[in-house]
């Protein structure tokens, strides 16, 4: 990180225990050598245990990685990150709009048969990634299964997480793939409108649809992360931790160029 994004970053850290009086001991790194160690990790794909020389060690920081993933502090700095874009953007934290997609990606050898499933329509063998995205294009809420798992199915439990999250959600757009029951029983249970937005039959070749582009545009910067390009992690927990590790960089980076003065 520069300087001018770990000013941006350094407020919106998960605060360790013991420096709330709740005991344990102080880390032995700093935070923004783990988190420039991770992020590296993130971007440029590498193993583990090909951590460069100049970070800490490998295993401190999968110790590192590993505990912000299981005790949820990835996420919990991701979604300050949003809040503080958001504000930025003259929006309110909260969002009353979003849109749904998944993609597919296929999977390493790694992947356990478990967690891995083959998806007919885009011939790929490997994991899905569900998101839900505001309108501004940040995450909102991920769940990575195997390809096989439907859209839907895999939508009805992630909107039920997102609405929870998010209660003052009214609106999310969807494809055409998430037509159906999934419609009604939004409505009914969550209180959600699910507008599909369907493709012209009559169109050809690449045509920007109106809202779905918001979440295309979210696929297309994953993508541009070497560790995200396929699924490497063994557990799907660690694979939706690489995407929240991913949208971190980019929020940072949107919200450094939001103080120009600072970098």
């Amino acid at each position: 990180m520069t300087d001018a994004e770990w000013a941006v970053v350094r407020p919106l850290l998960p605060v360790p225990g013991w420096m709330r009086g709740r005991g344990g001991q102080p880390e032995a790194y700093c935070h923004r050598a783990m988190l420039d160690a991770v992020r590296y990790l993130v971007d440029n794909g590498i193993k583990w245990r090909a951590m460069p020389a100049d970070f800490p060690r490998w295993d401190r920081v999968y110790a590192f990685f590993r505990r912000w993933r299981d005790h949820l502090l990835v996420r919990e700095f991701h979604d300050r990150l949003r809040d503080r874009v958001r504000q930025k953007a003259e929006r309110d934290a909260e969002p009353t709009a979003g849109v749904i997609d998944s993609q597919s990606v296929k999977a390493d050898a790694v992947v356990g048969a478990d967690s891995r499933g083959f998806d007919g329509g885009k011939l790929i063998n490997g994991r899905k990634r569900h998101v839900v995205v505001d309108t501004l294009g940040l995450l909102l809420d991920v769940m990575v299964t195997a390809a096989d798992i439907g859209d839907r199915a895999a939508a009805k439990v992630l909107l039920e997480r997102v609405a929870d999250a998010h209660h003052r959600l009214e609106l999310v757009w969807a494809d055409g793939g998430y037509t159906g029951s999934l419609v009604e029983h939004c409505l009914a249970t969550l209180a959600l409108v699910l507008a599909i937005v369907k493709r012209n039959d009559n169109m050809r070749g690449f045509v920007v649809l109106p809202k779905r582009w918001i979440v295309e545009r979210l696929f297309a910067h994953l993508m541009r992360t070497r560790r995200l390009v396929r699924d490497f992690e063994r557990a799907t927990t660690s694979a939706e931790a690489m995407i929240y590790w991913s949208m971190t960089m980019i929020m940072t980076r949107r919200l450094t160029q939001l103080h120009p003065a600072r970098a």
